[in-house]
């Protein structure tokens, strides 16, 4: 038997033969350390190029990594073991979660603040016209990616660019609520079921919301301060479509008024605006609804006093970085592919990456 290793070739001589206990030809070598009939790839070997592969930009970036270090493959080679491993780590996934989580330290003093933060971001996908010549059916399709975000508050380190030591991230494609139901389980094995307090961050995107009273029903709620400047920029410009010096002093100093303790009276002063025709008047109905249907969750100086996070920059962060993976140019995926190596990216950030080859 030959296996490929991290130090080369390795020939073996084993044993091959029929089980008398059920007549069925096997290699029990091959059985003890898990192998596939005709796997080629020691487990050692495996582990580290498809870390390679979560840690890359591409395939073909983690092939040539992996031949700089003297292990020379094929990216198809790790693109089908990101796909096979991914989809065990995926059904770890599965069996975990009807399971009560255990915590990862239980003898850590009970966190003051536990933030939990989602949002999300466009992938492209192969749409089912894809690879037909002649079609009516999109060959492309955007598909947004969900992505939540839990720490332990102590977790973060100030600074002028503030850092967070550690961070639990979960990706998914589909229902809102199943990515809550995700986040909740590794949030809980990190410490938020004896957190003293619950913070969660948003846009104002309404899927966000619906996890959130779904599954921390009794956080405290806030949307992102930079969404809601955004939205009085929109405002702004509605308002004073031409005159930008008067724009921008109407914004900058609602923005103040908004970040310092008085959106109360500014929510009140922004439904009082007067309706307009056109395409302004729509801008501005559409950003009083925008604002009354967030109005309790502007509270940013009140938990700014506390110390807490008034952004949502820990899931920005994350988006970010998991966009540098999945919209590089050539890029377009199927469903499995991207759930396989996003089940594999979890496994390695979130402390089940040695589960993959327990049996190896």
């Amino acid at each position: 038997m030959h296996l490929r290793t991290a130090f080369g070739v390795v020939a073996l001589a084993v044993w091959h033969g029929q089980n008398p206990a059920d007549g069925r030809w096997g290699c029990p070598i091959r059985q003890r350390w898990d192998l596939r009939p005709h796997q080629q790839l020691s487990p050692a070997l495996e582990d580290k190029l498809a870390y390679f592969a979560t840690v890359t930009g591409s395939y073909a970036a983690a092939a040539q990594l992996a031949g700089k270090v003297g292990c020379p493959v094929e990216d198809s080679t790790i693109r089908a073991l990101v796909q096979r491993l991914g989809a065990r780590a995926e059904a770890q996934i599965q069996a975990r979660l009807p399971t009560l989580p255990p915590e990862k330290s239980p003898l850590r003093a009970p966190t003051p603040l536990a933030v939990l933060m989602i949002d999300g971001f466009q992938v492209r996908f192969r749409g089912p016209g894809w690879g037909r010549k002649k079609t009516q059916k999109p060959r492309v399709e955007w598909h947004e990616s969900k992505l939540g975000v839990f720490y332990r508050h102590e977790q973060a380190r100030g600074g002028e660019r503030g850092e967070l030591l550690d961070k639990v991230m979960v990706g998914w494609q589909g229902e809102g609520l199943e990515l809550g139901r995700r986040l909740h389980w590794e949030a809980q094995r990190g410490g938020l079921g004896r957190a003293r307090a619950v913070l969660a961050v948003g846009d104002g995107a309404p899927w966000i919301w619906n996890v959130v009273t779904d599954r921390w029903a009794e956080a405290d709620q806030l949307l992102d301060f930079y969404h809601a400047s955004q939205h009085l920029w929109s405002l702004g410009e509605a308002l004073y479509p031409k005159a930008e010096p008067a724009r921008r002093g109407w914004v900058e100093e609602r923005l103040h008024r908004l970040r310092h303790g008085q959106e109360q009276a500014l929510l009140q002063e922004i439904g009082r605006l007067p309706r307009r025709r056109g395409q302004a008047g729509k801008i501005i109905q559409r950003e009083q609804n925008y604002f009354a249907g967030h109005a309790h969750r502007m509270n940013y100086q009140t938990l700014a006093k506390r110390g807490w996070p008034i952004g949502s920059g820990a899931v920005e962060s994350g988006c970010r970085t998991r966009q540098c993976r999945r919209k590089r140019p050539g890029q377009f995926w199927t469903r499995s592919g991207l759930r396989h190596l996003d089940a594999l990216e979890e496994a390695r950030d979130n402390g089940h990456w040695d589960e993959l080859w327990l049996n190896a």
